[in-house]
């Protein structure tokens, strides 16, 4: 990590920080007081959404449904696809209170960063003892991506959005098989909710 001065704010991100079993650890090395913040999602569209990142680079895979059951018959969930493991977010924030304190640790709705980004921008802000400057005006909705993107990226006066890569169209999905995932996920979110004193909504 680059040397940060007094009055700034150095940021890194990947997703695989979250479900890396070594990473509280090393993190907790370098800097005891480090903010950590985590983007989650309804864990069933996650793994549907991981999917359809894997399909669009390998279109030979198996099908969704063969990848995500062990015994279709007994619809036993096959929890060795890694796909399937990082929606337990409840196991993999154990290890991190294993580290830090959950004062540290602000969990962000990439639901409501769809429906509401400024005020999910608004808790990052206040979270990094931020003054709230990202507001409303500074987003719309694009109808094609289906989600917000920026009115302009920062030095330009054009508006940005995520590239290709985001945003695709999700495959049809056996409606027995979303439901046989939410029955999955369903124990692993109510404690999730619990350990995190928020309800994500995942399970209405």
């Amino acid at each position: 990590m680059p040397r940060t001065l007094d009055g700034q704010i150095t940021m890194e991100k990947t997703p695989s920080y979250f479900v890396t079993k070594e990473a509280p650890a090393r993190i907790s090395a370098m800097s005891k007081d480090a903010k950590l913040i985590v983007v989650v999602r309804d864990p069933v569209t996650r793994v549907i959404s991981d999917y359809t990142q894997t399909l669009s680079k390998r279109p030979d895979i198996p099908t969704f449904e063969s990848l995500t059951f062990k015994n279709r018959t007994t619809g036993l969930i096959d929890i060795s696809w890694s796909a399937i493991q990082i929606g337990i977010y409840a196991k993999h924030l154990e290890n991190w209170l294993q580290y830090f304190p959950m004062s540290q640790i602000l969990f962000v709705s990439g639901e409501r960063l769809i429906t509401d980004p400024s005020g999910e921008l608004g808790r990052v802000q206040d979270f990094l003892v931020l003054k709230r400057i990202i507001t409303d005006k500074h987003f719309y909705f694009n109808k094609t991506k289906g989600f917000p993107c920026l009115k302009k990226a920062e030095g330009s006066s054009k508006p940005h959005c995520l590239g290709k890569t985001k945003g695709r169209t999700h495959p049809n999905i056996d409606p027995e098989v979303v439901q046989r995932l939410r029955e999955f996920y369903r124990p692993f979110n109510m404690k999730f909710y619990q350990m995190t004193g928020h309800d994500f909504g995942w399970d209405s």
